[in-house]
């Protein structure tokens, strides 16, 4: 990757120009990242435990599910409530490494201790902290098809 400042009096406000051979994933986690920072957020989660709101970076957030309607974001220590819906959280983690492994659960890439084939085209996903998480038959080509597998 190039990247290149000029420096041109006379431009009002800055300008960020990405150039790519195609719209990738990469490109759209690039853009993601951009547009939080123009717009000035921090980039971090919010979640409940025992009646108290944190901070939370999402590189520490091993996956997010959903039970109940209600969704849930795990770390290698903690299970925080969020009041962000999956869809939500899957748009704010876009380019961060998460991926959509079932239709409840969201998985950061990064935090994948070990992963195998299970029943019915399944994958299973051992995390950093040693639990499981499954990826649907629907959604198990994508990590399939990233991993070159």
């Amino acid at each position: 990757m190039k990247i290149k400042m000029e420096v041109a009096p006379g431009i009002t406000e800055p300008e960020i120009i990405l150039r790519c051979a195609e719209a990738g994933e990469a490109a759209a986690g690039l853009l993601a990242r951009l547009y939080e920072l123009a717009a000035g957020e921090t980039g971090k989660l919010t979640g409940q435990l025992e009646g108290q709101t944190y901070l939370l970076d999402p590189a520490k957030v091993l996956y997010a599910d959903t039970a109940d309607k209600r969704a849930f974001l795990y770390t290698a220590g903690a299970v925080y409530e969020t009041e962000l819906r999956l869809y939500e959280l899957e748009e704010r983690l876009r380019g961060r490494g998460f991926f959509r492994a079932s239709k409840s659960a969201l998985v950061n890439f990064n935090a994948i201790r070990s992963l195998r084939p299970d029943l019915g085209g399944r994958i299973r996903l051992t995390m950093e902290n040693g639990e499981a998480v499954y990826v649907s038959r629907q959604y198990a080509p994508w990590l399939k098809k990233k991993l070159g597998l």
